[in-house]
């Protein structure tokens, strides 16, 4: 069955010499769109935009599916099965391209200016220009077909020129005569027709006529364009005056057509995913990317600048798009390896590269001139005007590349490991950054290479494999080379050795084939100031890192410190993430580290003394901003050259300790694994009340085990006191209460021991709530009561405000009511004169749950309220969640079942992202129990159980 589409006149399918039915425009306007990116994936929404243009109907991919369903029944009715395919995200026609006459026209021209033989030249661009029918895309008009079809149009002007030569060269100037006169009046001022027309009138014996109409040339030039005809076609016009001999007719069978390079090598076979990129790199070509739907403007350069880190698959990427892409190029493509991070360390100089191209575009290499700036000229002069690709791969910078810029009309595509920042803002290149593959493309990249089967049997370890390496296109590559090789081997064993080893087993003799090696070429052009920021980058606490963390890290001030973040990531060592965050791929940062171990110890050492000194002294300003009536410790003085940040208010502190947590937690760690013993329990310190305020219950007791460890090796038996008390409050909060105990009762000994009264009160406090957990209130009665009588005798009123609160909290909970109400009101009232939030926060809660067991509904929600405005500016999220646990049972009394909803949902939220899972529980089923009914009050410990440490004890 011949299928033959068309689009070089009207929009057409013909199935064995008979006409298909395409129905109206807009469906013909959606196949013509398919036909021209014929074998290429057309997203949905760039077919709308095609289609429809800058205002798509409301349905218009509703209406683009229906056209396309249409498509498909009228070509099957013709007997044409799968022709449209959905296909990911968009559409594609599947169709060979010598079905399609726009394809089947390119292929032609390209082939013909290939050709060395004139006359099969000639007879293969005649059989092109013949496929044409009139107006390319007939009768269909949107801004994306006036584009191509703008495009299609310069297509066969130049075709038709390169026709038009050929003929002239074998004699048949007669033939031409009518043709070029038409032309002529058709475009009146394009010079090249201008001179068609002279030779061929010369040659047919019109010597005056041609000499006629170069005048009215020149003097139309002048009036309209206020120019004189070029120098080619004045050099013609003397040829003719003086008669020259050699614009006779030449004799048949002599001369050679143009030389078209064609220098690219072939796609990598195993190339796999990266659709978003090569669409990106389509987008450039066609200038999506500034005007949607309209191509690229005609006469400009296009460069398209790939960037990435070492074996991230630059160059990969870059020849796929060009292979895929050959049609567009029909005047050659040149493909230079400009060897900015290779082995040999040499890059290859721009005068040397030029000398190549010019070769390849059939100069003579003997008779180059020496000057760069002279070859670049003559080099951009061979290239002007005509549609080729220049592939610059491996750039070292723009100093180098940009003597190999073309001058017009051509396509450039350029891979780097730096950013080619000048290129950028001189020449417009559309930056392309590459990033590691997706976890599905990480796959398909192995099964490509391992084989489906073999994948599919250890489908566990080949995700591990995928993991372990990153994602990273050579470390998978590596790996798959590694798997290739021993059939025979597990999977499974690779990525054990790769757990175990990690960077040794991506290492090799070849140095091209080791990643390590790969990533050391990126350093060559660094400075030492620069390189040993990056191995000192990779040894910092913590998933990333910002700028005053690396100004402390480096001892650099901060400008230098900016500058050099700035060069590893135009080199691609550093990815700039949001607010200001600079994070290392897996690899690369292991590659860091090996280079840290190579600096010298006191170097190093003091690089993270410096970091670790900032995190804690920036964390214990920022503790004292979220609770300043906590007895404040003394720490040492921080190392040389640490800078800590300065923080300003509580929401700046808050904001600062959830960003760097995880970094805080890192420094801790890297304390530890140093020895600092006093700094691991001074972090362990200036966490405390931020953990207990935001739920992170198992990172606090992380960070006390810590402590506690550090502290059994210092003399400082306060910090040993201190340690122990908060490693039982840990333990408390999570329900470990034998654990709790027995670390409070160690730090209470300790206490007596020393004669310490006001840590002993605070470790009865303490106790109280140890004993809350497990509902024993009666001991917790005790040990509160404790605590107040010795906090009475220290006149440390703030103190004594939090013991009376926990006083009253445990009376309510054995419904002694009227003594809970006394004790919390002499609290507030403590709270409120010495202006301590977090207490009168505590207070106001247990003067709401006070209030719901004695029938006083509408009082109880008021206090909850209160106290819900409190922990909400001071970011406690514990208590925020507590409180609201509290709210939803008075509303629920008062029959505010959507309000009561609302408190027990939000709580439900906060303790899911506390992990609080016994709570998340039990509100969970006060929701699914929330009846219409007003529901009697139940006795003490029946509504809002959940105990919320009355005294607020992150300050204790």
């Amino acid at each position: 069955m011949a299928v033959d589409l068309r689009v070089l006149g009207q929009v057409e399918a013909v199935v064995d010499g008979v006409r298909v039915d395409l129905g109206h425009a807009r469906q013909r306007c959606v196949l013509a769109v398919l036909v021209v990116e014929a074998g290429r994936v057309v997203a949905t929404d760039q077919l709308v935009d095609r289609v429809w243009g800058e205002k798509p109907a409301r349905r218009a991919r509703q209406l683009a599916s229906n056209y396309l369903s249409l498509l498909r029944r009228a070509l099957l009715g013709a007997g044409v099965e799968g022709v449209i395919e959905r296909r990911g995200g968009g559409y594609v026609l599947l169709v060979d391209p010598e079905c399609v006459d726009v394809h089947r026209f390119r292929r032609l021209v390209a082939e013909a200016r290939a050709e060395e033989d004139r006359v099969r030249a000639l007879e293969l661009l005649e059989r092109a220009c013949g496929l044409w029918r009139g107006e390319a895309l007939a009768g269909l008009d949107t801004p994306w077909i006036a584009g191509v079809r703008r495009g299609l149009e310069r297509e066969r002007f130049a075709a038709d020129a390169d026709r038009i030569d050929l003929a002239l060269e074998l004699g048949r100037h007669a033939a031409l005569l009518s043709e070029l006169t038409d032309r002529a009046l058709a475009h009146p001022l394009d010079e090249r027709v201008a001179a068609q027309l002279l030779l061929a009138l010369y040659r047919a014996g019109r010597q005056a006529d041609a000499l006629n109409h170069y005048q009215r040339l020149r003097v139309r030039l002048a009036e309209e364009l206020g120019a004189d005809p070029g120098p080619e076609l004045r050099r013609l016009h003397q040829r003719i005056l003086a008669a020259d001999a050699t614009l006779a007719v030449p004799a048949a069978g002599t001369g050679r057509s143009p030389v078209v390079p064609r220098q690219l090598p072939a796609a990598p076979a195993l190339f796999t995913g990266r659709v978003p990129e090569l669409a990106a790199l389509d987008r450039a070509l066609t200038g999506a990317d500034d005007e949607p739907g309209k191509p690229a403007q005609a006469g400009t350069t296009v460069i398209s600048a790939i960037g990435g880190a070492g074996g991230i698959g630059k160059t990969w990427l870059a020849l796929t798009w060009a292979n895929r892409n050959l049609d567009r190029f029909p005047d050659g493509q040149l493909f230079v390896d400009l060897q900015g991070f290779s082995p040999t360390g040499r890059p290859t100089e721009p005068a040397d590269a030029v000398r190549g191209f010019l070769a390849a575009l059939g100069a003579d290499p003997d008779r180059l001139p020496a000057d760069l700036d002279v070859l670049a000229a003559l080099y951009r002069s061979l290239v002007a005007g005509k549609r080729v690709l220049v592939v610059l791969d491996n750039a070292a910078g723009a100093e180098q590349t940009a003597p190999l810029l073309p001058g017009a009309s051509c396509t450039v595509l350029i891979t780097s490991r730096t950013r080619l920042a000048s290129l950028i803002d001189r020449y417009g290149a559309r930056h392309l950054s590459l990033d590691v593959l997706t976890h599905v493309e990480a796959r398909a990249l192995l099964v490509r290479r391992l084989g489906e089967q073999r994948v599919a049997a250890e489908a566990e370890a080949t995700d591990e494999l995928v993991e372990l390496c990153g994602r990273h296109p050579l470390a998978l590559a590596i790996t798959a080379r590694h798997a290739t090789t021993h059939p025979a081997i597990p999977l499974a064993e690779f990525a054990a050795e790769l757990r175990d080893l990690g960077l040794e087993v991506l290492d090799d003799d070849d140095p091209a084939a080791s990643l390590p090696a790969v990533l050391s070429w990126s350093l060559r052009r660094l400075t030492d100031q620069q390189r040993t920021a990056f191995a000192l980058l990779g040894i910092a606490p913590g998933p990333d890192i910002d700028l005053a963390a690396t100004a402390s890290l480096t001892g650099l001030p901060r400008a230098q410190a900016r500058k050099v973040l700035r060069v590893l990531e135009d080199h691609c060592l550093l990815d700039r993430r949001p607010h200001g965050r600079y994070a290392m791929h897996d690899l690369v940062r292991a590659y860091a580290t090996t280079l840290a171990h190579d600096l010298p110890e006191p170097e190093r050492q003091a690089a993270l003394a410096r970091v670790v000194d900032f995190h804690l002294h920036t964390a214990h300003t920022a503790d004292r901003l979220l609770n300043p009536q906590r007895p404040p410790i003394r720490l040492d003085p921080p190392t040389p050259g640490t800078r800590p940040h300065r923080l300003e208010d509580l929401p700046t502190a808050l904001a600062w300790l959830d960003t760097h947590h995880p970094h805080l937690l890192a420094a801790q760690h890297t304390a530890a694994d140093h020895h600092r013993h006093q700094a691991v329990w001074h972090l362990a310190w200036t966490l405390t009340v931020f953990h207990r305020r935001r739920g992170h219950l198992h990172d606090e007791l992380a960070v006390w085990r810590a402590a506690a460890d550090a502290a059994d090796h210092l003399r400082d038996l306060t910090a040993r006191t201190h340690a122990h008390r908060n490693l039982g409050q840990a333990h408390a909060a999570l329900g470990r209460h034998e654990q709790a105990v027995e670390h409070l009762l160690r730090a209470l000994a300790l206490a007596e021991e020393h004669h310490d009264p006001t840590q002993q009160a605070h470790i009865h406090h303490i106790l109280a709530w140890a004993w809350e957990q497990r509902e024993d209130y009666r001991r917790a009665l005790a040990h509160a009561r404790h605590a107040l009588e010795l906090l009475r005798t220290l006149d440390q009123a703030v103190w004594e405000g939090h013991a009376l609160n926990a006083v009253g909290w445990y009376c309510a909970r054995l419904g002694d009511h009227d003594a809970a109400r006394e004790h919390c009101q002499a609290a507030l009232v403590l709270h409120r004169r010495h202006q301590d939030p977090e207490g009168e926060a505590a207070t106001l809660d247990s003067l709401g749950y006070i209030d719901h067991h004695t029938g006083r509904d509408h009082e109880a929600v008021r206090h909850h309220r209160q106290a819900l405005t409190l922990y909400r500016a001071l970011g406690d999220t514990t208590g925020c969640a507590d409180t609201l646990d509290r709210l939803g049972h008075p509303h629920a009394a008062l029959d505010q079942h959507d309000q009561a909803r609302a408190a027990w949902q939000e709580a439900l939220e906060l303790y899911r992202e506390q992990g609080r899972d016994a709570d998340a529980r039990r509100v969970q089923r006060q929701l699914a129990d929330l009846r219409p009914q007003r529901e009697p009050v139940g006795p003490p410990g029946t509504a809002g159980s959940a105990a919320n440490g009355r005294g607020d004890h992150d300050r204790w």
